[in-house]
This record gives structure tokens, sequence and C-alpha cells, in this order.
């Protein structure tokens, strides 16, 4: 006989005298997830982007991670409590992110050198990797910080709390930039902070090349890897960091769901330095809330013309792409930057997150304003949504203050019907492939909206989810075997003037699929929908009956885009460097000639067949993300339905 439970949700007291049909199929899903036969986990305990090694997308190697997988591991952990009765493992999935991910003091220690009246330099973005390395330019203001002082007289730190995006697990490339070290080479164990993406809209992972977070000139060239993105008069040994805000918002959402399930079962002060940890997180995470150059909201066009922002005035309020720190290596003499992001995309917000940043008192932030900002957040967030609707229901990209990222001169159809000042942008931030073709953003951010919808009621968000919910229910497509969900999405128009979406391209993704669910099951547990429910129902209950693989719930993929493993890597002429295995980095560089690596990966034989004429490859891939996505569809599903 299973345990008793009782789970007490908002609105919704669920009663268990055993685990029921979805809420066992989440400890299922979650006992495959944790195996160690089956390879999720390091030794050290973290979540790998995927069980499988050979696998190219953001990550451009399976046993790297992202702060994505971190925050889905929070929130699976937290879910487990709800349904087992023990939070033990929500706490050591944060100890774990606190211990690898976050940077400690050491990784960061010139913030102390960090002047909040002058944050960075303004350094333009290019269209295409050929362009760069690009001046900077310190002629071209850029505002003051608003928020430093404050967390400095909260937190007593110049140092920031925030989850450094991408890490390679297992040190495949060899940098060794582990916690507290900088460039211990290939013989370190453990996982190393990896920076990738660092050259403009076009860069494709196909064309990055993987630098160090700390560079002290031992690998790369004479100045490291610093003098091939961006152009100075001299170069320093440096340490920088990239935040993606999605990941550390849905890991403040898993830990407001902690607080409510904990709260209900009596044990919320067995997680209260957790959820204090989670506010702290929150706190920090509004350097997203900001212009990249700290420059005044709206109509910014110009570099020198756009003005510097006066207090909150660079704030837009939305969870934009990326926030970024770095400073010298040398903090007695030493200095150190920050920067936000112009550019916000309606896939990263998360109202839930703003909401509970804002409202819940177990998540309340320290800082003197963070609680009116992540009001403020809320309002805007919601806001946009509706901005970026179209009539069909789906959400179209984004906004921007920086068109191009060089604060250019928007395209004449976009200046009259703007966001607070900002152009829409249906690809914002990266343009290969387009960043709003993946239906996933849709299956994300929405589920949070019907979280958030859920938890408050709120009419607004009713509204925004009607739509939505219509056009979805109309795009889904069940077989007798399984069913489709829309993959590709193609785009025309702009807000206010004929602005549509359509399906180019449907998929049976497991990942999209759990979160499509989900966001059906909470939208049709608050507005009691039973479309929505009988939809979300059936497409668990066809995932788990149809795509069972050893090692969780998947299908087969078709990677006709790894015929780029041989893609030109953009070098310029004359540049040489190597990479701690000794592969040479220079004008003839290509993806695999940086990674020969993969050729000793036992996948590798597959892809070696396709390139030289064979067919095209296929695999079934095991993503923590979607296997987390998986059973918390289920588990969310039984727990808002009992059964």
């Amino acid at each position: 006989m299973k345990p008793s439970l009782i789970i007490l949700l908002i609105g919704y007291a669920v009663h268990f005298s055993e685990a029921g049909v979805y809420t066992q199929r989440f400890l299922d899903q979650y006992a495959k997830i944790h195996s160690s036969a089956n390879g999720y986990f390091s030794p050290e305990g973290i979540p790998y982007h995927s069980r499988e090694t050979l696998i190219v997308e953001a990550p451009d190697h399976g046993h790297e991670t992202t702060s994505e997988a971190y925050s889905y591991y929070i929130w699976l952990e937290a879910m487990h409590g709800a349904i087992s009765g023990d939070f033990s493992s929500f706490n050591t999935a944060w100890d774990i992110t606190e211990k690898y991910i976050i940077p400690g003091h050491d990784d960061q220690s010139s913030n102390s050198n960090y002047n909040p009246q002058s944050p960075s330099t303004f350094s333009p973005e290019e269209d295409t990797p050929s362009q760069y390395p690009t001046d900077s330019d310190s002629s071209v203001s850029v505002g003051p910080d608003p928020i430093y002082q404050e967390l400095v007289s909260a937190y007593g730190t110049s140092d920031i709390y925030g989850m450094h995006w991408l890490q390679d697990v297992d040190n495949i490339f060899g940098f060794g930039d582990s916690p507290g070290n900088c460039e211990a080479g290939p013989s370190a164990s453990g996982p190393s902070f990896l920076n990738t993406f660092q050259r403009g809209p076009e860069e494709s992972v196909w064309r990055t090349i993987p630098q160090p977070t700390c560079d002290s000139f031992k690998y790369g060239g004479e100045n490291g890897f610093l003098d091939l993105f961006i152009k100075d008069d001299s170069y320093a040994q440096q340490w920088k960091y990239t935040n993606a805000p999605d990941a550390d918002a849905r890991a403040i959402q898993g830990a407001f769901w902690a607080a409510q399930w904990a709260s209900q079962s009596g044990q919320l002060s067995s997680i209260s330095n957790t959820l204090a940890k989670a506010a702290k997180l929150g706190d920090y995470l509004r350097y997203s809330l900001f212009d990249k150059y700290f420059k005044k909201i709206g109509n910014c066009v110009g570099a020198s013309a756009c003005a510097a922002g006066n207090g909150k005035d660079s704030a837009h309020y939305l969870l934009s792409w990326y926030y970024a720190w770095g400073g010298s290596i040398n903090a007695q003499y030493g200095w150190a930057w920050r920067i936000g992001d112009g550019a916000a995309h309606f896939g990263y917000q998360n109202p839930l997150a703003a909401y509970a940043l804002s409202n819940d008192p177990n998540l309340r932030p320290k800082g003197a304003t963070a609680v009116q900002d992540w009001q403020k957040s809320l309002e805007r967030q919601l806001e946009l949504y509706d901005y970026l609707q179209t009539p069909e229901g789906a959400f179209a990209g984004g906004v921007t203050n920086s068109w191009k990222g060089r604060y250019d001169t928007p395209d004449s159809n976009l200046t009259s019907n703007t966001f607070y000042g900002m152009y829409y942008d249906w690809e914002p931030v990266y343009h290969s492939p387009p960043s709003n073709q993946w239906y996933g953003m849709q299956a994300w951010s929405t589920d949070r909206l019907a979280q958030y919808y859920y938890v408050t009621g709120d009419t607004n968000a009713k509204t925004l989810l009607d739509k939505w919910v219509t056009w979805v229910l109309a795009n889904i497509k069940f077989t007798s075997n399984g069913y489709e969900l829309p993959d590709n999405l193609q785009w025309s128009g702009v807000p206010g003037n004929n602005l549509h979406v359509s399906v180019a391209g449907y998929s049976a993704d497991v990942g999209t699929g759990a979160a499509t669910a989900r966001t059906l099951a909470y939208y049709a547990a608050k507005a009691n929908d039973n479309s929505a429910k009988n939809a979300a129902k059936q497409l668990l209950d066809v995932m788990w009956e149809n795509y069972q693989t050893s090692y969780g719930v998947s299908v087969e993929e078709t990677r006709t885009d790894y015929s780029q493993f041989n893609e030109p890597v953009y070098v310029p002429s004359g540049w040489i460097g190597t990479y701690p295995n000794g592969d040479i980095i220079d004008s003839s560089a290509t993806f695999i000639g940086l990674r020969s690596w993969y050729k000793r990966d036992p996948d590798w034989p597959k892809v070696e067949a396709y390139l030289n004429g064979g067919s095209v490859p296929t695999f079934v891939y095991h993503r923590f993300w979607a296997q987390a996505d998986v059973a918390l569809a289920q588990g969310a599903y039984g727990l808002l339905f009992n059964e």
C-alpha cells in the first residue's frame, strides 16, 4: 500500500488514499531520471543537458549543461516533495545549483571595483560573425546602475547571485574553469564554466568558438580568446558570465510551488533557508529588467543620440534575453562591468515568478525596491502578451529597445505601434534559426501564464489564455498511436497591422507536448474547461502509452542539421590559437575541427556516414528538461484533478 497523501493546492483540496494514476506516473518517470544506470546526472549530482553525449542544439555537447537544466531539476524536486511528502531533495537541488552554477566569490572577485555610475562601455553588435571583432566606443553614453547599491546594502557583498547559463560538466574542452579555479586545464576533474555564443544574432551554435569564462591567456591566442570578439587598445586577463533569465525565473517558480506545497503539509520551516536563496536570486534577476547599457527606454534610436537613463527609466521591466557581468582577474588593481539587455522575447516571460517575488512573503527579496519592481514587471509582462498576441491566439516574438543591438533605425513599419517606445521584433536576439520559429516557446511561456492564472484568477490572463487555448486545441492532431503538435511557426504582419501566425510543420516532441498538456491542465482547472482538460489527459496518456523508452519518454528524431558538422567557423585571417587538447583555431576552422574529440563518440560513425553521403542519421534523445517536463506534466495533472 502506498503512503496516504493529503496535498492542498491553492484553491483546491486534493486527497489521496494512495497515489493516483498520474502522480504514480510522475514517480515512475522520476525514478527513471534518478536511476544511476540511466546517466542523467554527473558524479557531482549535476543534471546533464542530455544523457546522450552527441547532441548539438544550444549546447554543443550532451554532457554540457545549462541553467535551464538546473531550474528544471529544482522544479522537479519541488513536485517530488508535494507527492512524496519529503522536501529534502528540493533543498539538495538548490545546494547543488549554488555550489556549481552560481559563481562564488573567488570566481568574480573584482566586483568590489565595479563603478555603478559607469557600468560598462558601449560595443555595437554587427549582423554577421564575419564582421567581428568590433571596436567598443567609450564616447557613447551609458546610464548608471540603479540597483547596485541597494543589493550591496541588502546582502553585504558586491558579488552577483545568479546562474551562469552554460557549463562543461565533464570538462571535455579542458579549460578547467571549475568553481574557484581559472584555467586549471584538462586534468581538472568536475564541471567547468564555459562560454559559446558571443558574436551577434546571426551566430548559430555551428559557428561558435567556445571559450573559457575565466581567460588568463593560457589557451587560445596571444590574448586568449578576447580579440576574437572585440577590438581594444589592450587586453586584460578577465572573467565573464552570462545569465539566462528564464532559467533563474523557472527556479523561482519551482521554489514558489515548493513553498505552497510545504506550507500545506506543515513543512515550510524545512525549506525556509532555500526559499530565502530563491528570493535572493530574484533580487539579482532584476538586472534583466534593464536596457543593456542602462539607456532610457523608448524611441531609443542612435547610439549617441539615445540618452543615458536616470534612475529606473532605463528599466523596461521585462525578462530580457540575458544579463551579463565580468571583471579583471586581478582584484587588487581591477575593474568590473555589468550589462542588462534591451531585447525581450515573450517566450522568456514568467508572470508567476514576478507574482511570487512581489506577493509571496516566503519569497520577498531584501532589495529596497525589489517588490515594487517585480509588481511592475508582472503588469508589464501581461501587457506584452496582449501586445504580441495574434488574432489566432499565438504570441509573436518580442520587443527591443536597441534595434539590431546597436540602437539602429528600425524599419518604418515598426514605428507607429510601439510597446512603451520599444520596437516589435518577430525574431528577437538570435536569427539562426529565428527565435520564435520553434513552437516550444509558445508552450513554455503560456504554461507559466496558465499557472499564474490558476493561482490568482486574473481575468486579464484568462482573456489571453482563452484565445491561445482555442488556437492550440485546433492544432493538436491525434493519431491511432501518437499525436502531432505544431513545431515550426511562420509569422507575418506587425502588431496592430495584420499580425498572423501559421503552422509550417508538426512534430511529436515530448517536451513541448508535456508543456502543452500542463498548460491546458492548469487552464482547465481554473476555467472549468472540459475540452482543455480532455486534451491534456489525452496528450499525457498517448505519450505515456506510446513513447516509452528504457530511459524515459522520447521519440525518434531525424537530424538533417548534422550536415553542419563541417560548417566553417569564422576566424580572422592571421589569427591562430589552440584549445587545451591541441585543436587549432585559425581561418580554416570548422565546427568539428574545433571539437575533434567528437570523433571518439560512440555515435560519431552515424554522423560520419551522413557527411560522406549516407542516409540522414536518427537519434532518440533524452534531454533532461524534456524528461522533467514529462514528469511535471503527469504530476501536475494528478494533483489538479485527483486522477
